[in-house]
């Protein structure tokens, strides 16, 4: 079938048209990337002499006790200066990440028929998105990536529309992970200066989405990425699997030496990796920052599960007031929710441009 593609529409009529995804791709017997995913030299991935960021995580277990502050300064510290930091000890048990991943790869290895039933359009719910790349009308590079999406809105529809493969466990990752991710919103609103009404709170964290991202073997990975360079738009809890391939972006690295750049995040077995959107960036006028950041392909299949926690569509988003009274200036202007993410999908990954669209004028 691999050589039946006459031409490049036929490839995306049969890859994201027709539903088979990048897997559908190589096991069609396919031995050399397609054009269509070659990436432009500039957003390759280059393996050798990449740098790793190996900094500790940061035990939660320890907010309970006499080394509160110490971890409160150590989040406040990665948000201010890298925009994501790792954590141990986070309420998720090993053995359901563990079960978690297995989740995923059974949900992949269903046949392009079985996943298709969750394609736009045809899925039994909106909330429920089976796909791949991320916007491939506008790519002019496809990412070599499948996935599904599965946006929560109550227990009831999750168990009745989620697929079944792995529905009960990334509900449990959902909750459990929702709970951890409310106590550190807590932490960098507090270090702010600010107080929130619980409403508020509630309205930045009022869109949680399950996205179980396939990455295919790749024949030749130097070529592709997984996913293109981006920012996130909330809170991230991310669950990578043993191969890894998350990259960040920094400023300065460890040591705080000006020598920033791309560095890999190695796995590490139990941990989770939290990674800081735009909004945080938007709300604290510039103070916290959002990480860029992208994802290598392999010869081998990898998956990984992020949680997403967004504001609800009607949220307003703009800096505190109090805080632009202090700075006296504001970085970023007050925009709808909604806006921020019609934007957000209507281009392809290419670094942090989802930020421009709130900066001032």
């Amino acid at each position: 079938m691999a050589s039946s593609f006459s031409s490049s529409d036929s490839l995306y009529d049969f890859v994201v048209k027709d539903g088979n995804g990048v897997k559908g791709l190589m096991d069609s017997g396919l031995s050399k990337v397609p054009q269509r995913y070659i990436q432009p030299e500039e957003e390759r991935i280059k393996i050798v002499g990449t740098r790793k960021h190996n900094v500790s995580p940061i035990d939660l277990s320890k907010l309970k006790g006499p080394n509160h502050k110490k971890v409160v300064d150590e989040i406040v510290r990665s948000v201010e200066t890298l925009g994501f930091f790792q954590v141990v000890n986070h309420g998720v048990p090993l053995e359901l990440l563990e079960s978690l991943k297995d989740s995923a790869h059974k949900f992949f290895s269903l046949s392009a028929e079985e996943k298709c039933l969750f394609s736009p359009g045809v899925s039994p719910s909106t909330k429920v998105k089976y796909g791949t790349s991320f916007v491939p009308d506008k790519e002019k590079a496809l990412e070599w990536k499948d996935y599904i999406s599965m946006g929560y809105t109550n227990d009831e529809d999750a168990l009745q529309y989620w697929p079944n493969q792995c529905k009960e466990v990334a509900l449990d990752y959902l909750k459990l992970s929702s709970k951890m991710v409310r106590k550190i919103v807590e932490i960098l609103i507090e270090n702010l200066g600010v107080k929130l009404e619980e409403s508020r709170i509630e309205g930045l964290l009022g869109t949680k989405l399950v996205n179980m991202n396939y990455y295919p073997p790749c024949p030749n990975p130097e070529l592709t990425v997984g996913i293109g360079r981006h920012s996130d738009t909330g809170i991230t809890v991310l669950l990578q699997d043993h191969i890894g391939g998350l990259y960040v972006k920094l400023d300065k690295d460890d040591n705080n030496n000006n020598h920033g750049g791309w560095f890999e995040i190695p796995p590490i077995p139990g941990v989770l990796v939290i990674i800081i959107g735009d909004i945080f960036q938007i709300l604290s006028n510039g103070k916290y920052k959002s990480v860029e950041h992208r994802v290598r392909t392999s010869t081998e299949s990898r998956v990984s599960i992020a949680l997403f926690n967004s504001p609800k569509p009607t949220e307003k988003i703009g800096p505190v007031e109090e805080l632009v009274k202090k700075d006296g200036v504001a970085y970023y202007r007050e925009v709808l929710f909604q806006d921020y993410i019609n934007n957000y999908f209507t281009h392809a990954h290419y670094g942090k441009n989802s930020l421009d669209f709130a900066k001032s004028t």
